[in-house]
């Protein structure tokens, strides 16, 4: 029976209209997929599974324009199941019933269907629910596609019933084999130089769907001789890079560039930086970022760090974009060359836990106020040694709840300035074991 799919010829639609190049060079079989070699090889969880003979429900999670709308239609093909695919963005409840009813009918005349579901991060709790009796009764195999981190954005019931699959960025070699198919399929050499056909495949940013298309654009145009790289880039507009501000790649830029900071690169925190600033960061994001890269990774070792992201917040506020982006990048670069410690950061964690270990403990009595006779008479301030009164303006007393082992938090190291923190905290300790010796 005829379907959407069915032309009658293979380069027109059917009523004549040209085949886009992306749609005539989709591969026909698993074996031709370009970039996925560490899935569908033989010893790849794919093609494992297909060599068994069994197919289990994937999430295939990668970045668009790598494969998985093709993957998951040629799996079909190798198992033999009947491929239906829909989209979480324009299906609701009532159709997916008509999609599982479908399946189980199909199934009773032994008939199984591979669903593939684009988007499927898109699809709310409940929906993604909807889904799980169907699976394990095999009325369907699930194959979801998703552009978003799966731990993040689908039920963990889904996930345990699916095997999650991680698609790569095209990269590129492997750009390049396909822009070489490319020209298998029109025929002829596209009209550009070698530094030219670099700079496509460096537009298409790693998918593979916008690179065929700027290639279907190159070829339409006439040209008696072929274009170098600024005719190119002077005719074609620059694929905008992927970056959505509260997904995925959000957490994964500022991972990159608090890492980093945190590991004394200035020109690859400035890099990343860059990619956000890029990408349509709100710079005030990043500047709350970056003070707090300050506190938790430098913190004493150099005091003026947390200073001058403040002062390179509050200049970002007062003169804006793009020159007060200027000074946030001078914050990255100051920190990324500052002595790091995160000896505040871990004392700070740790004396939050013992806070909660020992709940509602009060202070020793002897450091408290006593502003009434009762107080006085309950022991509030009694035997408290005034510090400005004592040798060294040190008593040494204990400030820790009675009958608690006093607790050791601060651990500063020898950097920067917390070196000279160092030598105070040990002239403290030594002096604390002293008084208490006398």
């Amino acid at each position: 029976m005829a379907d959407l799919f069915d032309t009658p010829d293979s380069n027109t639609g059917s009523k004549g209209t040209p085949r886009p190049l992306a749609d005539r060079l989709r591969p026909a079989a698993l074996s031709e997929v370009i970039g996925q070699d560490h899935l569908l090889g033989p010893d790849g969880p794919l093609g494992t599974m297909l060599s068994a003979g069994s197919l289990s429900s994937l999430v295939l999670w990668g970045p668009p324009g790598v494969g998985k709308t093709t993957i998951a239609r040629l799996l079909a093909d190798e198992t033999d199941l009947h491929f239906i695919q829909i989209s979480a963005i324009f299906t609701g409840v009532p159709e997916l019933r008509k999609v599982f009813e479908a399946a189980r009918m199909r199934r009773q005349s032994g008939k199984g269907t591979l669903l593939f579901v684009d988007e499927i991060h898109r699809f709310n709790k409940a929906q993604q629910d909807g889904f799980l009796p169907h699976m394990e009764d095999g009325t369907i195999v699930l194959v979801g596609a998703t552009t978003e981190n799966p731990s993040f954005e689908l039920n963990a019931a889904l996930l345990s019933r699916s095997q999650v699959l991680v698609l790569n960025r095209l990269d590129e070699e492997a750009l390049v084999a396909m822009l070489t198919r490319a020209e298998a399929e029109l025929e002829r050499k596209l009209p550009l130089t070698a530094p030219a056909r670099e700079a496509l495949v460096t537009m298409a940013d790693g998918d593979g769907r916008a690179l065929l298309n700027l290639v279907e654009q190159v070829a339409a145009w006439p040209a008696q001789t072929p274009l170098d790289t600024d005719q190119l880039t002077a005719r074609l507009t620059r694929r905008a890079a992927q970056y959505d501000k509260s997904g995925d790649a959000h957490y994964n830029l500022i991972s990159a560039l608090h890492k980093s900071v945190r590991g004394s690169d200035p020109d690859a925190a400035l890099y990343w930086l860059a990619r956000m600033l890029k990408g349509g960061e709100d710079p005030r994001y990043l500047a709350r970022r970056i003070t707090r890269m300050a506190v938790e990774d430098i913190g004493l070792a150099d005091p003026q760090a947390q200073g001058i992201c403040l002062q390179a917040w509050q200049t970002y506020e007062r003169i804006g974009s793009p020159e007060g982006e200027l000074a946030l990048a001078q914050a990255v670069v100051y920190l990324a060359l500052a002595p790091k410690s995160n000896a505040g950061y871990a004392a700070y964690k740790t004396a939050m836990a013992a806070a909660a270990r020992t709940g509602s403990e009060p202070p020793p009595k002897h450091i408290l106020n006593a502003p009434t006779n009762l107080m006085k008479e309950q022991g509030y301030g009694d035997g408290y040694l005034y510090d400005h009164d004592a040798e060294d303006g040190f008593s040494g007393q204990n400030y820790f709840p009675d009958g608690m082992k006093r607790g050791i938090y601060y651990l500063p190291v020898e950097r920067g300035f917390e070196r000279e923190l160092k030598k105070r905290l040990d002239f403290f300790v030594h002096l604390r074991a002293k008084r208490k010796a006398d």
